[in-house]
């Protein structure tokens, strides 16, 4: 196999398919050879388990996760990296490279098709741009998967792996909360990738809940309270929800005070616990 972490390897490999980095895909690929096994080690994957990796490159850390999983499916959306992955995972058998956007493909039936019977998971290099629109639609998907490990840019990780109720939690913290049990595995330096970004990176791992931690009446109303609570966090939870969710300020303060908080309550600062209550009781009001 290739010396993938050699930058005079990929780039005589890059070179010789004509490659260039686009920056619209956000392409910046890994060559520090430390990083991938990691990768393969926190996502799980063994000789039982099955991989969706998302956005390939070139494939350093597919041919990682080949060596430990039963099978690997990466989904790769630009079409140039396919002779690409042709040539560096030549070697392994149990990998199916898919050229198609991760957002338009049906996973559950994916998963169904590639991986009977196995454990999955799902393990990706997510480009800075999209990283939020891929792991809430990975999320929201609700696919039978393990764990989504992924890295990501420092400052996201930390906001999507901070508590509710946090100074650095936002909406889609909660929704990630929702979904998972977030942890911060380590910290990937700028200098990790060809070409280097401007920033420090984190890989974290999204546990994937079988249920959801907390009841409510009704799923897509606390998501639209939660988006309208963190679009104005500076203003008081009765003037967020009631222009974000299109309600009155009479409505707004019936299911505050039902839910036994105080009219001028801020809800950024509530806990996933308080935020389903206030949910709920919004439900209720509004069904009255």
């Amino acid at each position: 196999m290739q010396n993938l972490s050699d930058i005079s390897v990929v780039k005589d490999l890059l070179n010789r398919h004509g490659f260039k980095f686009s920056k619209a895909l956000g392409q910046n690929f890994l060559i520090n050879p430390t990083v991938c096994p990691r990768m393969a080690d926190a996502c799980g994957a063994d000789e039982n388990t099955g991989v969706i990796e998302v956005g390939p490159g070139f494939g350093v850390l597919t041919a990682e996760l080949a060596k430990k999983a039963k099978k690997v499916v990466s989904v790769e959306l630009d079409e140039r990296l396919l002779p690409v992955l042709d040539e560096t995972l030549a070697e392994f058998d149990n990998v199916e490279v898919i050229n198609s956007d991760v957002l338009k493909v049906d996973l559950h039936k994916l998963i169904e098709e590639k991986f009977g019977g196995m454990k999955v998971a799902v393990c990706a290099n997510l480009p800075y741009y999209i990283t939020s629109p891929v792991i809430m639609h990975l999320l929201e998907s609700k696919l039978p998967v393990e764990n989504i490990t992924v890295m990501v840019q420092k400052e996201a990780a930390q906001r999507l792996c901070a508590p509710v109720g946090s100074r650095d939690a936002g909406a889609v913290t909660v929704a990630v909360d929702y979904y998972a049990d977030a942890e911060k595995i380590f910290d990937v330096s700028a200098g990790s990738f060809m070409p280097a970004p401007k920033v420090d990176s984190s890989v974290i791992r999204l546990n994937v809940r079988k249920q959801p931690p907390i009841e409510l009446n009704d799923e897509k109303l606390f998501f639209r309270m939660v988006k309208a609570v963190f679009a104005q966090r500076r203003k008081t939870a009765a003037n967020s929800i009631s222009s974000g969710m299109s309600l009155s300020k009479e409505t707004v303060y019936k299911a505050i005070e039902a839910a036994g908080y105080n009219e001028n309550v801020r809800a950024e600062s509530f806990t996933l616990n308080e935020l389903a209550t206030l949910a709920n009781e919004i439900y209720n009001v509004t069904r009255q």
